[in-house]
């Protein structure tokens, strides 16, 4: 009789531990922490009175978030090819997929309890730092709003999931990240400004237009349009094309 195979939460539960068992998963997740406490304290310091709004405190800690996500979600899914333990874990689990979904599946839940914490950071950042100024504090964050903003985060750190999936290199993932989040935009920006023709095409074709407008609330019906198509484009295929080599592939 052949053995049942793993069930799909074991294998989470050990994505999940292996998300922290090295220093480096460790250090990283903790960042996240640290990151919202440093983006926190430094607007209760030097924020003037009429900034010190729950609004300011997310932004704050929206940036280092977009940075730190896709880095997690980047070393979750390579660490199989970047630390050669995929022979490993691929002969425990000989159906590639279902380690895959596992990684995908604990990237999102770390994105959205890193997000959580983060919002709760600020909340707790904005009572301080209106009860140090001496004034109310101001609760200019809806609920969707919020819900905006981690739909944001979640789709940043996929980025980095998509684009781990498909070079499979901690390094080289990491090099693409930075060009597709900090390189590409001001070049496709300059190119919207400079050349008309592209003007009107320049939010269906940058994802990152759509993307950061998600941090300041829910979008209107077109925005919706072009986030859609900009993440068929740069998330759906991408994904695709990176799960279809990666279950033919020969792991060594």
């Amino acid at each position: 009789m052949a053995p049942a195979p793993i069930p799909l939460v074991r294998i989470v539960s050990v994505e999940l531990r292996k998300s922290f068992d090295t220093r480096s998963g460790f250090w990283l997740l903790a960042s996240v922490g640290i990151a919202s406490l440093l983006a926190t304290a430094g607007v209760v310091l030097f924020a003037a009175d009429d900034q010190r709004t729950y609004n300011t405190f997310t932004l704050a800690i929206g940036f280092p978030m977009a940075v730190i996500l896709p880095m997690i979600a980047i070393l979750a899914v390579t660490g199989e090819w970047s630390q050669r333990s995929g022979l490993t874990t691929f002969t425990l689990v000989p159906h590639r997929g279902r380690v895959i979904l596992a990684k995908g599946i604990v990237a999102v839940s770390i994105a959205v309890a890193s997000m959580l914490v983060a919002f709760a950071i600020g909340a707790a950042g904005n009572a301080v730092g209106a009860a140090t100024a001496g004034i109310e504090p101001v609760w200019d964050q809806s609920p969707a709003v919020l819900a905006s903003i981690l739909l944001g985060n979640t789709l940043i750190l996929l980025v980095g999931f998509t684009l781990g999936v498909l070079i499979r290199n901690s390094a080289g993932a990491i090099v693409a990240y930075f060009v597709f989040a900090f390189v590409a935009p001001p070049l496709l920006e300059l190119l919207a400004a400079t050349q008309q023709w592209f003007h009107d095409l320049y939010p269906w074709v940058d994802p990152n237009v759509t993307q950061h407008l998600l941090f300041s609330g829910p979008l209107a019906g077109e925005q919706w349009a072009q986030l859609g198509l900009t993440s068929a484009v740069w998330l759906v295929l991408p994904l695709g094309i990176g799960l279809w080599t990666l279950l033919r592939s020969e792991v060594k």
